[in-house]
């Protein structure tokens, strides 16, 4: 993984972009590559890209970057990620006459472009973030991977188009001042994340998965989207015995693959089984210990899954490293939270995350697998079990009443459930059902509409949109092209489009290259994604559990016990910090920070909150940690006080 950025000057009728910018934006992300770093003028000095460079795939200085493509053809790249597929897609251009200079799977990029154009994408099978200069057809190119592993965000404006991995590096550029995006600003509410293509600065954007962009010198733009994790037409036929092994074999190559390293690797274990799968099926294929790397709390032993974890280790004989934080870890890594994220990612997870990243960078691992996706495309978060349930025992036929009939039973539901003490989850979804919205919006919404109506300013109220605007688009997208689409293939599509590229993986990209580490994630190799939406529900969900048909598969290299204990999570004790050291940090940076100047909050609701926390009458921890992520984000990039 490596960090890349680029200015061109498209509108420009002479040169003006200067090396010592694009050095600026480069070193800007040194985490992202500390091992060599590169920058070009091209195009009359119209364009600049550069490059930090984390070596992992041919360590010699031919794997330095911009890299050219052939003699004549004048096409320079800037990539980061990895080409899983490159040596087979390597062969078939020798043959074509390509001339490698290297072993790396940037060369292949370039060659394949030079081969067959935009319909590279298509061939190349990995994690990447990719820019391509083509001289010949004056056209800026720029691709993000088709899960959104890597993060690839841009700034178009007046004849310039500015792009990064990390948006620190396009606020370096001169023109670009930071300032919040008050729309986006309530959708992150919501999700805990912006959706794609938005972030929190205006007039920054990041480029959706599965996206690939063309800019030309005319300034003609382009978004097309090349891939999309649609669920088949029709599902497939099989029995679960086929399911099973079908899954194995994906699962076992996906990781096979993404042991592609010329550096030492390792795998993220959390003792779940997601985690335990990586190191089980990376066991098979090596001849030494897998390096295996766990987090704890110190005093929330509820949370820890170390026993678990140390049994997965002895089992298949790794070596083991643990770290243990507490709260001054976490006070300790608050600031340069923020300045890692660049926009607010508000899952306390980042916490742990980059003690476990920093414990592998010092133990000398450089990549490690991780379990994310599973969840997702098995469908093994309970809360997709509950809405399941709600959805197949009420939801749909209460949705076949007339319109009028379900705003009536509504309007009249939401009082009497809080009469009555119902959860507030209960509240939301009966406004749903009154106003014909739909019943999931995603795992981990944390403002929903009711609860926005609350903590928004009368001002934010008045002009803010409400986040069914995002889900309705991905919702009206799927209904278009697969109009059969089972209700769980309906919640799998909309996680895949919006909280997994851009929350999930955003995070595990963030916090993990904070600490120059490289992380890759099997369970989401486009092959086994396909193969996994095309999987009937029934297979997924058997009772109350999920991910039923993974854990089978999984059966032959776990042990039994591991596969079907109660699900526990990656937890992290917010709850508790908030009532301790945290409400110093909320008080200063919330209540009293710069940004309660701009009156966007009702600090009157919010001090309820935080009151009915720290008293325990209600736990409001993820409610608070995304106010303060906002806020200590807010005082780094603009308020300029953290």
């Amino acid at each position: 993984m490596c960090g890349i950025c680029g200015v061109w000057e498209y509108g420009a009728a002479e040169g003006r972009v200067e090396r010592s910018l694009i050095v600026r934006m480069r070193d800007e992300m040194s985490h992202r590559g500390p091992d060599d770093a590169g920058a070009e003028i091209l195009d009359g000095s119209r364009l600049g890209f550069g490059f930090r460079r984390l070596s992992i795939v041919d360590l010699s200085s031919a794997g330095h970057q911009p890299m050219r493509g052939c003699a004549g053809r004048n096409v320079w790249l800037v990539f980061n990620g990895e080409i899983y597929n490159h040596a087979e897609l390597r062969s078939g251009l020798e043959e074509s006459g390509h001339a490698y200079a290297s072993r790396t799977d940037t060369e292949t990029i370039l060659h394949l472009y030079e081969e067959c154009g935009l319909d590279f994408v298509n061939a190349i099978e990995g994690d990447f973030a990719i820019a391509l200069w083509d001289s010949a057809r004056e056209q800026l190119v720029l691709a993000r991977d088709r899960l959104g592993v890597k993060p690839l965000y841009f700034y178009h404006q007046d004849g310039r188009f500015i792009f990064a991995s990390e948006i620190k590096a396009i606020l370096q550029h001169p023109t670009v001042t930071p300032e919040l995006d008050e729309t986006a600003l309530s959708h992150y509410l919501t999700f805990l994340t912006t959706p794609a293509p938005s972030t929190l600065f205006c007039g920054i954007r990041k480029l959706p998965a599965g996206y690939l962009l063309t800019l030309k010198r005319d300034g003609s733009f382009r978004l097309k989207q090349y891939w999309d994790a649609l669920p088949p037409a029709h599902l497939e036929e099989r029995s679960e015995a086929e399911h099973c092994a079908e899954i194995l074999r994906l699962l076992r190559a996906s990781i096979g693959k993404r042991m592609m390293s010329d550096v030492p690797f390792g795998v993220f274990l959390s003792g779940g089984v997601d985690s335990s799968a990586n190191v089980a099926l990376m066991a098979e294929q090596m001849s030494h210990p897998v390096d295996t790397f766990t987090v704890g709390f110190q005093d929330h032993e509820y949370l820890n899954e170390l026993e678990s974890a140390r049994r997965v280790a002895r089992d298949f004989q790794t070596n083991h490293h643990e770290v243990i934080i507490g709260e001054k870890e976490l006070q300790d890594f608050l600031p340069t939270l923020v300045f890692h994220q660049d926009e607010p990612l508000a899952d306390p997870v980042c916490v742990p995350l980059y003690y476990v990243a920093k414990l592998a960078r010092a133990a000398g691992t450089i990549v490690v697998q991780t379990g994310e996706g599973a969840d997702e495309i098995f469908s093994g978060y309970d809360k997709y079990v509950l809405y399941l349930q709600i959805y197949e025992r009420f939801w749909r036929r209460a949705t076949r009443a007339p319109a009028r009939l379900r705003r009536v039973a509504g309007t009249l539901a939401q009082p009497v459930m809080a009469a009555a003490g119902v959860k507030h989850m209960g509240l939301e979804l009966a406004r749903r059902l009154g106003t014909n919205e739909p019943l999931f919006w995603g795992a981990a919404v944390v403002y929903d509409e009711i609860l926005k109506s609350h903590v928004l300013s009368p001002r934010m109220k008045r002009q803010a949109e409400s986040s069914l605007v995002v889900v309705n688009e991905s919702l009206t997208h799927l209904a278009c092209e697969r109009p059969a689409a089972e209700f769980l293939n309906q919640m799998i599509y909309l996680e895949l489009k919006l909280r997994l590229p851009e929350l999930l993986l955003a995070r595990i990209d963030k916090i993990t290259m904070a600490t120059s580490v490289e992380t890759r994630v099997p369970f989401l190799d486009h092959h086994l994604v396909e193969y996994a939406l095309g999987i009937p529900r029934a297979f997924k969900v058997v009772g109350n559990s999920g991910k039923h048909i993974l854990k089978r598969a999984l059966e032959p290299i776990l042990p039994y016990e591991l596969l079907h204990s109660p699900k526990r999570g990656f937890g992290v004790p917010i709850r508790e910090w908030f009532r301790a050291s945290l409400t110093e940090w909320f008080d200063t940076y919330v209540m009293h920070g710069t940004m309660a100047e701009r009156e966007i909050f009702d600090y009157r609701f919010v001090a309820q909150l935080a009151d009915e926390h720290a008293r325990g009458a209600r736990d409001w921890s993820f409610h608070l940690w995304t106010l303060l992520n906002l806020s200590l984000w807010y005082e780094r990039w603009i308020g300029r006080r953290v």
